[in-house]
């Protein structure tokens, strides 16, 4: 293990240096967002938001979030930028969190606010901290270290700063590369019901002796469920249960009627909830069977019942001694997590579709996207001798399982193919193209809620025309990142740039150079992006221009706000900044304007991308119609007739189908074939 870490950590040094290169940035910062990203995709913290502080009184943070159920997150780094892998020692780790706990009680208690400087984010962390003092309810401890925790430090006891509880975390290489190595590419949550609770859960088994998994029908103390809650948030929450139950502190009010007034019918009035877990460990009792402990447990439905718990509790004081819930859970292994769980996260969410049909990592417009960025290779960049593609991650950890598959030569080239910085992952994605598409202020709000929002916006332009999602969308998307984190790198190396809110200063300077477009009635030229693989010098120095002007009007928010971080998330933020526009225009080089094009040019790359797209439609139904035998054609012709679902065009179609490869149905006669496959599917009959 000792000889995985050490390659492990070179790897990780390797991309940390390759990162901070790529951004402009400080190692430090690039060490703190990478290991945050890593986390806030998993579940452990909702967001992150850099603030360095330090002070030679004993106080340390380097990064924080708030999230909607008054818990904070403080993060500390160990970070040296060492050449080598060092251990942790519990000295270290004592001292880390000391300084860290130090922070807090100096900005709630001592008035550190009033000795710093007010545009900048320690400011207004230590002024938030100030003024959320008594209604803050948890405080999460967590130092990011580059090195290797000791092995005498088995276990970190919760405590309290000033009467607050105090949870600690350390996340070092070992725990990152077991995170990263592990199938699902999380931490698996490992719950023993005995030692948390002092019992096991009853339940009843309800496979009937499949092989393919194991099923149970269990029900749930509500207590339980909302301390685990409580304990674990998020995590406990399948990702798109996750991405989807936004403003988390919200209650429903149904659910809160039952609980104050009729708990004794809590359990006739709600669905329950479903979930899943890698595997389980049952014992028999006097009473029956019961489960021991779980790994691995998931909620994929019922998300909204159990923070409604939690909370109902917390701000009620209800009392849930007498509240059960029925939970469904099934054990799905491992290996079929990525398939199995989000089809029966997708299937038990039919009552609250979010519209976007719940934007799964294996909705089709994402393996569209996939097949795009596998398939089209960029130009490449003046003065490279070769083209790359840009690696698009529809599923957490698809692109180091690529490499680990491979041979070091192979390894090789599929990195020169795939470089690292060329890799975005849905969450990108939303952020790239709400900022131009959407409000920006989804952007601050964090990566979860930026891509709920693009999730919702999306689902439903797939479900009106799928077409629009073309060749030129991806291009276009790529070129967006393109944007995206060349203005990043601006941003980073501007004099007038103190080290904070990077993230606001570039989400908003793009938002407001697509307003400009808008409001000339002109297009950005994505493809010339694309082609060139860079931004030109006339669109880096607009891009300054417009930052610039960013950075000076949210560091002087309103009188009265003293969290630019927040301010940032308010729609107020970007109407003042939307007053500002003209003003900026006026600062904005000619040579600009004259790049961009007009409305004709624009409605003929995105009529004839839309045309391709259809093309390539009509290509792949023929090719999956092919590729299934008459004789298949036959047997879902004949189990549908049976049960009268077919029309009469529709049977004609078939007939046709059933003569392959005799006779071969045009492109239109294979997209009915194609939606009959799915009539088959739906009823169970599955051919292809």
């Amino acid at each position: 293990m000792e000889q995985t870490n050490k390659q492990f950590f070179h790897n990780f040094r390797q991309e940390l240096l390759a990162g901070a290169e790529a951004n402009v940035g400080f190692q430090l910062d690039e060490f703190m967002e990478t290991i945050a990203a890593e986390l806030i995709e998993t579940g452990f913290t909702e967001g992150f938001e850099l603030c360095h502080f330090r002070a030679q009184r004993g106080m340390r943070v380097d990064g924080y979030w708030f999230n909607d159920e008054e818990v904070l997150d403080l993060f500390i780094a160990d970070f040296d930028f060492r050449e080598n892998l060092a251990s942790l020692t519990r000295t270290e780790v004592d001292t880390a969190f000391k300084r860290v706990a130090n922070f807090f009680e100096a900005c709630a208690n001592k008035g550190l606010a009033t000795e710093l400087e007010v545009t900048t984010p320690e400011y207004g962390l230590a002024k938030q901290i100030a003024d959320r003092k008594n209604t803050i309810r948890q405080v999460n401890l967590t130092i990011f270290s580059e090195r290797t925790l000791s092995e005498r430090i088995q276990t970190l006891p919760n405590a309290e700063v000033l009467d607050i509880p105090v949870t600690y975390n350390i996340w070092d290489i070992s725990r990152l590369n077991r995170q990263r190595s592990s199938r699902s590419h999380k931490e698996p949550l490992d719950l023993h019901f005995e030692q948390m609770f002092g019992k096991s859960i009853p339940c009843l088994p309800a496979h009937l002796g499949s092989n393919t998994y194991q099923s149970y029908l269990v029900v749930m103390p509500a207590e339980i469920l909302s301390s685990l809650y409580e304990k674990f948030g998020a995590r406990l929450l399948e990702q798109n249960v996750r991405t989807f139950l936004q403003a988390r502190g919200n209650v429903n009010k149904g659910i809160r009627t039952t609980i104050l007034n009729e708990p004794e019918m809590f359990f006739a009035y709600n669905n329950g909830i479903t979930a899943t877990a890698q595997s389980i460990e049952t014992r028999k009792t006097d009473e029956g069977l019961s489960i021991v402990n779980t790994l691995d447990l998931q909620i994929v439905n019922g998300g909204q019942t159990t923070a409604s718990l939690f909370h109902t509790l917390r701000r009620d004081k209800a009392d849930l001694s007498q509240i059960f819930v029925q939970m469904k859970l099934s054990v799905i292994n491992s290996l079929d997590n990525e398939t199995v769980v989000p089809k029966i996260s997708e299937y038990a969410n039919t009552q609250n579709r979010v519209n976007a049909a719940d934007f799964f990592s294996n909705h089709p417009f994402h393996i569209r996207m996939e097949g795009f960025s596998r398939r089209i290779w960029a130009p490449a960049q003046k003065g490279a001798q070769r083209e790359t593609k840009w690696f698009y991650e529809r599923a957490r950890g698809q692109y180091a399982d690529s490499v680990s598959k491979l041979t070091p030569a192979e390894q090789r080239r599929f990195k020169a193919e795939h470089p690292k910085p060329q890799m975005f992952t849905k969450t990108d994605l939303a952020k790239f193209e709400n900022v131009w598409d959407d409000h920006p202020r989804y952007v601050n709000l964090g990566a979860q809620k930026n891509f709920a929002q693009y999730a919702r916006r999306i689902g439903n332009e797939w479900n009106k025309s799928s077409d629009i999602f073309n060749e030129f969308y991806f291009k276009r998307t790529v070129a967006r990142g393109l944007i995206f984190r060349a203005t990043e790198r601006l941003v980073s190396a501007q004099p007038w740039y103190n080290g904070g809110y990077r993230a606001n200063i570039v989400a908003y300077t793009l938002a407001i150079l697509s307003e400009i477009t808008k409001r000339t009635q002109r297009y950005f030229d994505f493809l010339n992006i694309w082609n060139e693989q860079q931004i030109n010098s006339v669109l880096a120095n607009t891009l300054s221009i417009i930052s610039q002007a960013v950075n000076e009007n949210i560091t002087h928010p309103p009188l009265g706000i003293s969290n630019i971080s927040e301010w940032c998330k308010k729609e107020a933020c970007w109407l003042q900044l939307q007053d500002q526009i003209d003003h900026i225009q006026e600062k904005i080089p000619s040579e600009f304007y004259s790049q961009l094009m007009n409305s004709d040019e624009q409605a003929v790359i995105a009529r004839t991308a839309r045309q391709i797209q259809r093309v390539d439609i009509g290509i792949e139904d023929q090719r999956h119609v092919l590729s299934i035998s008459a004789e298949k054609w036959g047997q879902l012709h004949q189990a549908l007739h049976k049960k009268k679902l077919l029309t009469p065009k529709e049977v004609g179609i078939l007939n046709i189908a059933m003569q392959i490869p005799t006779k071969i149905p045009s492109e239109k006669q294979c997209a009915v074939l194609i939606n009959v496959l799915e009539k088959g599917r739906t009823e169970g009959i599955n051919i292809a």
